[in-house]
C-alpha cells in the first residue's frame, strides 16, 4: 500500500511513514494511491463472515503487503473485538449502533485499530508522541485506545468548556501515558495548533510526532469496516441503500466513500450536519467557504473547517487544488454525497421525535442523522432502505437527553465511575508558541 498527498500525487510513501508521520510535509493529507473494487465473491458470501472476518478481508485487500497476514491479524482481533448491532427502527430505517466498544463511541473503531498499528510500526528506540485535537469523542476513544502503549504518549487538545462532562473526564482521568490540555478556544483552534506543530520542522526534529485525528490515514482505514458489517446484517438488500452519516470533520463519511469505492453497494450518503454547514452549502452553492465553528449540542461536530473535507474531493477530482475547487468535482461529489444541516431545536425533537414512535433512544448526533434521511426520504416516490449512523451512547449527553425526555437514563458503569475521578488537565491558551513551548519542556 503506497499513499500520496492530497498536494503531490508524484510522492509516494509507505504505509508506515504516512501513520508515523500523519500529515504530509506540504500539509496535505495522505491518500491511498489505488482504492480497488472487492471481488464480487465477497460480497456474494458476506453473510458468512464474522464482523472480525470482514475487517481482515477489507484492511487486508487494502493495506496489500505493507503487513504480513498474520501480524495484520493479529492487530484486527485485538482492536475490532466488540459488535455494531444494525437495530431496526421500522422496515426500511435502521440504526447501526458504533458506541459498543470501550470509550461508548464509534472513534473506538479507528483510535484502537491505530494503536495497535503504530505501536507495530514504532520499533524504533524514539518515543513517539501522538498529538490530537478533539470536539468531543475523539479524545476519548485515544486516550483509551493508547492507555499504556509502550514507546507512545499523547497529548490531547480539547476546546475548554465545549465538550460534555462525561467526554472530559474520559481524556482528563487515566493519567499514565495520557496528557490533556484544556485550550481556550475552539476545536478548530486546536486542531489548527496540532497542524502547526507537524509542520513545524525544528520541533519535529526534536520529538517524533504523529496524529491520531481523522488526519491519519489509520483512523479512516478502520472506519471502512463497520459499513461492511452493516450491509451485512441488512435483510432486504434489493432496495437502493442510502447511509446518513452525522458529520464534523468528515473523517467517518469520507472512510464510507473509500468502502463505496471497494464496490460496497451504496446509493447515496447523506452528510448531516449541526449549525456548522459549510459542505452542506457547498454541496448546494459549489463554493466552499470555511467559518468559525458554532457551538451546538452536538458538539463533535461543532466544526467549521473540516479536513477531510480535501480527502472527499481528492476522490473526485484527479487533479486536485485546494484553492481551485472545480465545477466537475463538485458535480462528481454531489452525486454521491448530499448535505442537510439542522439546528439544536430540530436536534431535540429528533431525540423526542424518536423515543416517543419508536421506543428508542438517540444521541444528539444520531438525531442529525435521522433528521437528514427522514428528509431525504419525503422526496423520494419509491422504497429505499436508510441506515443512521448512532455515534455515541446518548448518556455521554445525559445532561440534554434526560432534559428532552423529561427522565432519567441509564448509565453504563463505565461511564458512571468516571465522574468520581479527578480530572487532571493543563490549561493554554490557542496560542501555538505555547504548545510548542509545552512539547519542547515536557517531551
Amino acid at each position: 500500500m503506497n499513499l500520496y498527498s492530497t498536494k503531490n500525487k508524484k510522492k509516494l510513501v509507505t504505509l508506515k511513514e504516512a501513520v508515523l508521520r500523519g500529515l504530509p510535509e506540504d500539509n496535505g493529507l495522505y491518500m491511498p494511491e489505488n482504492i480497488r473494487p472487492l471481488p464480487k465473491e465477497f460480497f456474494s458470501k458476506i453473510e458468512e463472515y464474522s464482523f472480525s472476518e470482514i475487517a481482515f478481508i477489507v484492511s487486508n485487500h487494502m493495506i496489500g503487503d505493507s503487513i504480513p497476514e498474520d501480524d495484520l491479524k493479529k492487530i484486527v482481533e485485538s482492536s475490532i473485538n466488540f459488535p455494531a448491532p444494525l437495530v431496526s427502527l421500522d422496515k426500511t430505517t435502521h440504526v447501526l449502533e458504533l458506541f459498543h466498544g470501550p470509550s461508548l463511541a464509534f472513534k473506538d473503531f479507528g483510535a484502537r485499530f491505530m494503536a495497535q498499528l503504530m505501536g507495530y510500526f514504532n520499533n524504533e528506540d524514539k518515543e513517539l508522541v501522538i498529538l490530537v485535537a478533539t470536539s468531543g469523542d475523539t479524545g476519548g476513544a485515544v486516550a483509551s485506545g493508547f492507555y499504556k502503549t509502550k514507546g507512545i504518549k499523547v497529548v490531547i487538545l480539547y476546546p475548554s468548556g465545549k465538550v460534555s462532562h462525561l467526554q472530559e473526564q474520559q481524556l482528563t482521568t487515566l493519567g499514565h501515558n495520557i496528557h490533556a490540555l484544556e485550550v481556550d478556544g475552539s476545536f478548530d483552534d486546536c486542531q489548527a495548533m496540532v497542524k502547526s506543530a507537524f509542520l513545524d520542522i525544528e520541533l519535529r526534529e526534536k520529538i517524533k510526532l504523529s496524529s491520531a485525528n481523522s488526519i491519519n490515514i489509520a483512523r479512516l482505514i478502520p472506519q471502512t469496516f463497520y459499513y461492511f458489517e452493516a450491509y451485512k446484517q441488512l435483510k432486504d438488500k434489493n432496495l437502493p441503500l442510502v447511509v446518513s452519516v452525522p458529520s464534523g470533520n468528515f473523517g467517518n463519511i469520507t472512510a464510507g466513500l473509500f468502502a463505496k469505492k471497494m464496490g460496497l453497494p451504496i446509493h447515496k450518503f447523506i452528510a448531516a450536519t449541526n449549525s456548522n454547514d459549510i459542505v452542506p452549502d457547498f454541496l448546494i452553492s459549489g463554493k466552499y467557504t470555511p467559518k468559525v465553528s458554532v457551538s451546538t449540542i452536538s458538539n463533535a461536530m461543532d466544526v467549521g473547517n473540516p479536513s477531510n473535507f480535501y480527502r472527499m474531493i481528492d476522490l473526485y477530482y484527479e487533479e486536485n487544488d485546494e484553492s481551485k475547487i472545480d465545477c466537475s468535482t463538485w458535480n462528481n461529489l454531489k452525486d454521491d454525497v448530499i448535505g442537510l444541516s439542522f439546528s439544536d431545536k430540530e436536534t431535540k425533537e429528533g431525540i423526542k421525535q424518536v423515543k416517543e414512535k419508536y421506543e428508542y433512544l438517540l444521541d444528539p448526533h444520531g438525531s442529525v442523522a435521522y433528521l437528514a434521511q427522514k428528509d431525504y426520504k419525503l422526496n423520494l416516490k419509491s422504497q429505499i432502505n436508510t441506515i443512521i449512523l448512532e455515534t455515541a451512547h446518548p448518556s455521554k449527553f445525559i445532561a440534554v437527553v434526560e432534559n428532552i425526555i423529561d427522565k432519567k437514563i441509564i448509565v453504563p458503569e463505565r461511564l458512571k465511575s468516571l465522574t468520581e475521578k479527578e480530572k487532571i488537565s493543563t490549561k493554554m491558551s490557542s496560542s501555538y508558541e505555547e504548545l510548542k513551548e509545552f512539547l519542547n519542556d515536557n517531551y
